[in-house]
């Protein structure tokens, strides 16, 4: 009698990832690596921006109005305090970008998870439910795809500010934002979802799962949203920067956060005012740092498309 073979070791995760076609396919790419390190870089100053920016250009205690419109530092006039100069308000403009950043990445990422939360719930009833459900779900996607989502945006900011009269815009102005871009942003997961949700629900494991008598929401979340989300991750990756240029053109419009509290939108919006002046600095530098992020992020998504995509392997 033979004595049984040996278990097979689990492969160490660190592992699995080195071999895989992915990653093969990052490294390939010098393309996706600069994008990587770029959304990296950017993303760590924007978290890391209370530790690392030299000052914090919401506390009013370390803003002085005598340091306002002083250019960067290599520039002639520059002070070496002030790598990229400062803006109107005498903000190191350095900091406000990093601070910026970080708003304009919570407002960003937060609408995209509410977009993405609407989207997915709707599209997986809707091709589920089927019937009048479904027609209902996508006739209401289909009239939002007729105007442009920053138009869905002012809309949802303009109703929501003027049901709450009482509450001052600025306790308020973050979530509107972060709602105005969800609802703005839902109808490509929606659509996404409920195509591959009809291609799902009739397969044989779906069936299984109905014999056994499990409930429609348990079949829905359990069984068929883990094989239809691939596509959406690619959706939800491209979407940040979307929802990030979004809330930077609200606040370029006067719609978004206030000047006290800058985003890059915000930053884009008050050095704008001076362009003609002479200080580019101002609106040059937030407005390269949008352009970046949101080049590096796109980049990324393509790549990841291809990576998910089993035809192009």
């Amino acid at each position: 009698m033979t004595d049984a073979a040996p278990a097979a070791k689990p492969v160490p995760l660190l592992v699995r990832i080195r071999e895989s076609d992915m990653w093969h396919g990052f490294r390939s790419s010098p393309t996706t690596i600069v994008a990587a390190l770029v959304t990296l870089v950017l993303t760590l100053g924007a978290v890391l921006a209370p530790w690392i920016a030299p000052t914090n250009p919401f506390d009013p205690a370390q803003v002085f109005l005598m340091n306002a419109n002083i250019p960067p530092a290599w520039v002639q006039g520059g002070d070496p305090a002030f790598i990229f100069g400062t803006d109107d308000q005498g903000r190191d403009l350095y900091s406000a970008i990093l601070y910026g950043m970080r708003v304009s990445l919570m407002i960003g990422v937060g609408g995209v998870l509410l977009a993405a939360a609407i989207g997915i719930t709707l599209g997986l009833v809707a091709g589920y439910v089927g019937g009048r459900t479904d027609a209902i779900i996508m006739r209401i996607a289909d009239v939002q795809l007729t105007f442009p989502a920053i138009l869905i945006a002012l809309l949802v900011d303009g109703v929501v500010h003027a049901l709450l009269k009482g509450v001052p815009r600025e306790q308020t102005v973050f979530g509107v934002l972060i709602l105005s871009i969800g609802l703005a942003f839902w109808v490509q997961y929606a659509r996404t979802i409920r195509g591959s949700t009809l291609v799902e629900k009739n397969k044989d494991y779906v069936q299984a799962a109905r014999l056994v008598g499990l409930s429609t929401p348990v079949i829905m979340v359990r069984h068929i949203l883990p094989n239809v989300i691939g596509p959406v991750l690619v959706i939800l990756t491209i979407n940040i920067g979307l929802a990030i240029i979004t809330e930077a053109t609200l606040s370029f419009l006067g719609v978004g956060l206030p000047p006290t509290q800058p985003s890059l939108g915000t930053l884009i919006s008050i050095g704008n005012k001076y362009l003609f002046s002479g200080d580019w600095w101002i609106v040059a530098f937030p407005g390269f740092t949008l352009a970046a992020f949101v080049l590096a992020v796109n980049l990324l998504g393509d790549w990841l498309r291809d990576a998910l995509n089993p035809r192009l392997r």
